[in-house]
């Protein structure tokens, strides 16, 4: 089946990490390791995991000078994981040093993704920042740059995948956090959507947290947002 559902594992520890893989099938999901998890664990812990069966999404959100992000971004690469990702706003030079530094492993490289606005973002936020578009047309903005700049996609709200699945073509990949279906909480996430809108807006990818991590049966939870995605795709 196709695998839509990446499994944000916002755990602590090693062991609280491998404890919930357990209950888990590596055929109906992916999964992303985030800043916490890997600054506790690190590579060792990639490494577990990917051995484990599970394609790993490296949520690290490099954001720095070029030369700086292509060497991070190659060593990540070269721990065998399915994506990573880094800061669409840090330019066109970044984004492409990034690019160049792991396209020597071919067909095995990840996939490269830029992140856009945070799905914690309102216009307000990104005012306070100094930018006076809407989330919306930033998201936009950004997008087109990391196209342009040789990414395979984005991270970007479902509230504006559509606009952009409109605007690109199929093949450029849209990673869609923050989605809740009607019973579960929203928490920190401000621009949110339940998984069968997501996907006929032209989410490729799913980014879920708590309302699997949290849930009594998550096998059972992932097996309903896997269900609500089969719906329409």
């Amino acid at each position: 089946m196709s695998k839509n559902i990446i499994i944000a594992l916002d755990f602590g520890t090693s062991d609280q990490t491998l404890q919930f893989l357990d209950l888990l099938d590596p055929n109906l999901c992916r999964v992303k390791i985030g800043k916490e998890l890997f600054t506790a664990s690190g590579p060792q812990l990639v490494r577990k995991i990917i051995d484990r069966g599970f394609d790993v999404f490296l949520d690290l959100k490099f954001y720095d000078i070029p030369n700086t992000v292509a060497r991070a971004s190659k060593v990540a690469a070269d721990l065998g994981i399915w994506m990573l990702n880094i800061h669409a706003s840090g330019g066109r030079a970044m984004m492409e040093a990034a690019r160049e530094s792991i396209d020597s492993l071919g067909d095995q490289r990840p996939l490269l993704i830029g992140v856009t606005v945070l799905t914690s973002f309102l216009k307000e936020d990104l005012e306070q920042t100094g930018i006076q578009s809407c989330p919306e047309d930033q998201v936009s903005k950004l997008a087109f740059l990391a196209r342009d700049s040789g990414l395979d996609g984005v991270v970007c709200s479902a509230a504006e995948t559509k606009l952009l699945r409109s605007q690109l073509q199929d093949k450029f990949c849209l990673v869609t956090p923050g989605i809740r279906r009607p019973e579960d909480a929203i928490g920190d996430q401000k621009r949110v959507v339940g998984p069968a809108e997501a996907i006929q807006n032209g989410s490729n990818y799913l980014v879920v947290g708590r309302p699997i991590t949290n849930a009594d049966s998550p096998n059972g939870a992932l097996i309903e947002f896997n269900s609500a995605v089969s719906s329409v795709s």
